[in-house]
């Protein structure tokens, strides 16, 4: 049972477009691909139903539709193929004369109506271009109303079609309905390269697949400190090297030069603005304090090393360690025996050697010795 608040519609595309038009299909039982003649602003046209019949609220239609006429039959198919050998045939015209006027315009393809009534001519030019002449030429030798439409690049690529660098169809062609907006800026934020012939299509614009994962990685980066700025952790302070949203994960870089990738819950916690935990992968040490602890142990083994060990079992390189250990006590006693003479003779050199020079400096000791 239809709902009378709902509407049928059918959708159905043409000829060097994948856009969707919806219909109203009436009593017909459409399928997916059969070839529909339908009423357009322009007259009648021949299309492809690309879509089933549906029912839809009358808000999402906002134009009065028009209906599908019928099905193509043998006669419409033959109208068809007649129509595509005018094309050809108009193509040849068009572009003689271009050439001989010397316009600078690129004709890209000849369309007509399904009825005839009018031949459409698509091409591409930098500027304005004065084709007054030109429509004057076509519709003298076609005998029809002629329309000249200017279009950009990127349509022109959605007609002729191809296939790009992933070595699929062009998306344009197969199966994009309109062309949004692409900047810079996504290739940017993607961490692609930004040389142009890597990230252009065949159109020569940046490619439209650029925009496809582009909120992804607007919603990971949101919250998110950028490249470059600096944040605190127990450890000490980073910089924000890169984002990875792939792999979910920012890579910082400490002072030392050390670089930790932070996953959840760290990231969570920076978007909500909350101080950071211990950064995991510096073993949960302090920046700063994780000699400490080995010094400490340094400290003990050296303590209980002399209390279990006689002092003939000590190394080589440790012999001299007994004799700074023994310290105050030790100097004493050899203070006390008189070894401390020892010690007084480098005093005395040193005297000598800062007399010596005073000497040989002045002339008055001569003159002093003389005297006496």
């Amino acid at each position: 049972m239809v709902d009378v608040d709902t509407v049928t519609t059918v959708g159905v595309s043409f000829k060097n477009s994948g856009k969707k038009y919806d219909f109203d299909p009436g009593d017909l039982a459409l399928g997916v691909g059969d070839l529909v003649i339908v009423e357009t602003e322009n007259g009648l046209a021949c299309g492809k139903v690309s879509s089933q019949p549906q029912q839809v609220s009358p808000d999402y239609v906002k134009k009065p539709l028009k209906g599908v006429l019928r099905k193509a039959s043998e006669e419409d198919l033959a109208t068809l193929r007649e129509n595509r050998s005018l094309e050809k045939k108009a193509r040849k015209i068009a572009t003689t004369r271009i050439d001989a006027r010397r316009l600078p315009m690129k004709l890209v393809a000849v369309e007509y109506l399904f009825d005839r009534a009018k031949a459409i001519f698509f091409f591409t030019a930098d500027g304005r271009v004065d084709f007054r002449e030109l429509v004057k030429d076509l519709a003298s030798q076609l005998r029809t109303r002629i329309e000249m439409r200017q279009i950009g690049v990127r349509d022109e690529a959605k007609m002729l079609g191809g296939y790009g660098p992933c070595g699929k169809e062009f998306c344009c062609k197969s199966f994009l309905q309109d062309f949004e907006p692409v900047s810079i800026k996504m290739a940017k934020q993607q961490n692609l390269s930004l040389n142009p012939s890597k990230i252009s299509g065949v159109c020569g614009r940046l490619m439209c697949c650029l925009g496809y994962e582009n909120a992804f990685y607007d919603t990971f980066r949101k919250g998110l400190p950028k490249p470059g700025k600096q944040i605190m952790t127990p450890q000490g302070q980073a910089r924000v090297r890169s984002h990875n949203a792939l792999k979910g994960s920012i890579t910082i870089q400490f002072r030392d030069g050390k670089t930790v990738d932070l996953v959840e819950p760290e990231l969570s916690r920076l978007r909500q603005g909350l101080p950071l935990e211990e950064v995991p992968g510096l073993s949960g040490e302090p920046r700063g304090q994780a000699p400490e602890p080995q010094a400490a142990e340094s400290r003990e083994t050296r303590q209980e090393k002399p209390k279990g060990l006689p002092a003939t079992a000590t190394p080589k390189r440790g012999q001299e360690r007994p004799e700074a250990k023994e310290g105050p006590q030790e100097k004493s006693k050899k203070i006390a025996e008189g070894e401390s003479g020892k010690e007084g003779k480098p005093r005395r050199a040193r005297r000598r050697r800062r007399r010596r020079p005073r000497k040989k400096s002045t002339g008055t000791g001569n003159e002093s010795k003389g005297s006496s």
